[in-house]
């Protein structure tokens, strides 16, 4: 059995072999996957890869997988592997942002799990809640904006975004910032701290909360057994 396997030693070829025999390349789970999460979990305190594949299953546990009993019964095993994720990222790993996502997704935040990147050239892209035109928010080392994406001219109409104070900040927004704060991570602090404050629309100049207008128009639809473990 591959799961011994793993557990008797550092196996590359049968931990290879078993992230194909849980994951599916379609950002899908098989049944085995969730079976396997609590051995995954127990392995992850000595060994990175338990806790890659580990990370992996839980940030695919929104999608349409049919096991939703499976997953229900992997509560305690979620709430492990978040405390053990949370003390790894206060070591400032090298894979802190890879960390950080699985974290995220141990809290339920599937949907900033699956796009929040490093803030070098990052792009959001949702409607005006105002006027429906469609706006994208850039953070990135090439400016903070909000802008009308034109596919021959780039982005134009540029206005700046605001970014929220940390006393401004509340739920996930404030967990999130204060995490990367913590652990030094300034340039990811700031990247939310602009993606948790306002920005402006091009069209017709409203303001509006980014991050809320883009959790409304990408949260997924989560089945009860995944719904649980938010």
């Amino acid at each position: 059995m591959l799961l011994e396997r793993v557990e008797a030693g550092d196996d590359a070829e049968a931990w290879d072999e078993l992230g194909r025999r849980l994951v599916l390349e379609c950002d899908l789970v098989f049944p085995a996957g969730f079976a396997a999460l609590p051995r995954l979990v127990r392995l992850a305190r000595g060994s990175a890869r338990a806790r890659g594949l580990a990370g992996t299953i839980l940030r695919r546990a929104a999608g349409h997988h049919g096991c939703d009993d499976l997953f229900a019964g992997c509560a305690e095993a979620v709430a492990e592997l978040h405390e053990l994720l949370d003390r790894h990222l206060g070591s400032r790993p090298v894979d802190y942002l890879p960390t950080f996502r699985d974290l995220l997704a141990a809290r339920g935040q599937y949907h900033w799990s699956a796009v929040l990147e490093d803030f070098t050239d990052d792009f959001y892209h949702l409607a005006c809640p105002h006027c429906a035109v469609e706006v994208t928010i850039a953070i990135g080392d090439h400016g903070r904006y909000s802008a009308i994406r034109d596919w021959h001219l780039g982005d134009v109409d540029r206005r700046d975004l605001r970014p929220a104070s940390p006393e401004e900040l509340s739920g996930t927004g404030r967990w999130m910032y204060g995490t990367a704060v913590r652990d030094g991570q300034e340039t990811l602090a700031d990247g939310i701290a602009h993606l948790f404050g306002r920005g402006e629309c091009p069209r017709c100049a409203s303001v509006f909360d980014i991050a809320a207008e883009y959790t409304c128009a990408n949260l997924p639809v989560l089945r009860q057994g995944a719904a649980d473990q938010g």
